[in-house]
């Protein structure tokens, strides 16, 4: 079984509730959980805030924290999923930002780094990823890992 599929189904039996907020994966993951029959039933938002201004307006992320860490950093993906999941009032949030490549990168933040927060109303996680590969590949690396990481709240 798919992993979307099964984490669908966890959520469905649980009547809990997801709200995703994505940056460098471009709609990826939302697009694997919506290939879940049923997605609507937890699934009530997700956003791609490609642009530091729609993290700001959109999702009420502070703009000293993309000033002081940059939009790819563990404080923004937290803020997002934080925020996301607020303002859905979902059981889940999560928030992924990174740089996919293949420019944009930099010594300290290279190409494949990426941050994937989930976030419930008691517990917030983010992980620091460094994925190979291409483009595509990188946003694909960074939608299983989200996928895996919401795995493991559902247990």
């Amino acid at each position: 079984m798919d992993l979307e599929r099964k984490i669908g189904q966890k959520l469905i039996r649980s009547g809990k509730t997801l709200a995703i907020a994505e940056s460098c994966t471009g709609g990826l993951l939302s697009n694997r959980l919506t290939n879940v029959p049923g997605s609507s039933q937890f699934l009530k938002l997700s956003i791609v805030a490609y642009s530091n201004a729609a993290k700001i307006k959109l999702l009420k992320v502070p703009k000293r924290l993309i000033r002081q860490n940059g939009a790819v950093s563990n404080q923004v993906a937290v803020a997002l999923a934080k925020n996301v999941r607020k303002i859905l009032k979902t059981d889940f949030g999560i928030g992924i930002t990174g740089i996919a490549g293949p420019s944009g990168g930099s010594r300290l933040k290279p190409v494949g780094l990426t941050y994937i927060a989930v976030s419930t109303p008691f517990d917030t996680l983010c992980l620091e990823c460094r994925f190979k590969g291409t483009r595509s590949f990188i946003k694909a690396q960074a939608v299983h890992q989200a996928l895996r990481t919401l795995e493991e709240f559902l247990i």
